[in-house]
């Protein structure tokens, strides 16, 4: 792998991953959790040898990403570092914004807020936030499979996470993908990125502000209201038959299509599960290559 490049947009230092032309049409990746910016090297070399300027960042508080100096780690923070990589990185109206898990929340309240910035959006495993807290709530299973997410709110976790060469996270990788095996050195890599000082505690913190545990800053908390109204940017979602993260029972085609004026594709992606683009590469690239077109 590449030595990451090193940008700093607001009040963090993000490394990142590239492919393709400088000068092409920017396209920027957003990894999710328990995850990292290599996750999309297959799509990345897709992606630069179509043409585009293709960036992956690791989010703020995955190394060697910087931590966030205040803390901040809600939705709204992420899509600002979003926001502000287009700008840094000579971004304009044809740049486009690809998604998953975490990284598809943020691209949901990124081009929420600034349509203008993005000519396509990418999706996958997460849908459109309108609507999904109450589908979260009122399935049983749906709450079995998210137990991650309240063991989140509580001390334990800080220690648990880590726990036995973080056991914890190959446990989620296996039971959200159930047919994946990631390379052991992709999850060393992951595992090195976790392990770096402040970066458990930052992942996690994800969490606690998802459920309100954490007060907002009201410049990010504008910018992510945008994630739950409509997106004016035509919109690809992909979405695994065998998700253990968010189960494919949660996807409402019709109540989905509604909050998307601009355009909607939706994908259900059959032997797939949460990690999408690692467990159907060949189909995920095609399709990404074929919504985004050209560069």
């Amino acid at each position: 792998m590449a030595e990451p490049s090193r940008i700093r947009t607001g009040d963090v230092e993000l490394a990142y991953l590239e492919a393709g032309p400088p000068d092409g049409p920017l396209a920027l990746l957003l990894h999710g959790f328990p995850d990292h910016a290599p996750t999309w090297q297959g799509l990345l070399d897709e992606l630069g040898a179509a043409g585009y300027h293709a960036v992956a960042p690791w989010l703020r508080g995955y190394a060697p990403s910087g931590l966030a100096p205040d803390g901040n780690y809600q939705v709204g923070a992420l899509a600002a570092d979003a926001l502000g990589l287009v700008e840094a990185l000579g971004g304009d109206r044809q740049a486009v914004l690809i998604g998953h898990d975490w990284g598809a929340m943020a691209a949901y309240a990124a081009a929420g807020h600034a349509p203008d910035r993005f000519r396509r959006l990418v999706t996958m495993a997460v849908p459109h936030l309108a609507g999904l807290m109450g589908a979260f709530l009122g399935s049983p299973a749906q709450l079995q499979r998210s137990f991650y997410i309240f063991l989140f709110q509580t001390p334990l976790a800080e220690t648990v996470v880590p726990m036995h060469d973080f056991a914890f996270i190959d446990y989620l990788w296996r039971t959200w993908s159930p047919g994946l095996v990631p390379d052991p050195a992709f999850m060393r890599a992951l595992k090195e990125t976790l392990a770096a000082p402040g970066c458990t505690e930052a992942a996690i913190t994800y969490y606690r502000y998802m459920l309100g545990g954490r007060e907002g800053r009201a410049d990010y908390d504008a910018i992510q209201a945008a994630a739950s109204g409509p997106i004016r940017v035509p919109t690809l979602y992909l979405h695994g038959t065998d998700d253990g993260c968010m189960g494919v029972e949660l996807i409402d085609e019709p109540g989905l299509r509604s909050f998307f004026p601009a355009g909607f594709e939706l994908d259900v992606v059959p032997a797939a599960g949460h990690f999408v683009h690692l467990d159907q590469p060949e189909h995920t690239h095609r399709r990404v290559l074929g919504f985004l077109g050209p560069a």
